[in-house]
């Protein structure tokens, strides 16, 4: 399993969200944040707003989310976003105790 982080435009979220629920990933969290990139900001802007995304995901749809993120984030400028790529070593439902990529379903 790995978990998909992705910081974003704010104005990109609602088209993303619904682009990775129409792809079958409905799960998800999301919260708003400040950063900045390798550019460090725009004056007099330290942070900018951005919306953080994550999902976990099987392994064998890491890319499937990536590319669904990318298709919809990507305008070609400065500030886009990244994404990250962490490993989830496990999952538990709390409300039935089921484990690993169980938990997910």
């Amino acid at each position: 399993m790995k978990m998909i982080e992705a910081v974003l435009r704010p104005e990109d979220f609602e088209t993303i969200k619904k682009a990775l629920k129409s792809a079958g990933y409905v799960s998800l969290t999301a919260h708003p944040v400040r950063g900045r990139g390798v550019q460090g900001g725009i004056p007099p802007y330290d942070l900018l707003p951005k919306m953080k995304i994550e999902i976990v995901v099987p392994d064998k749809d890491v890319e499937s989310v990536i590319e669904t993120i990318v298709r919809h984030a990507k305008r070609g400028i400065p500030g886009d976003g990244k994404i990250f790529i962490l490993p989830v070593y496990n999952a538990v439902r709390i409300r039935t105790g089921e484990r690993g990529e169980e938990a997910l379903r």
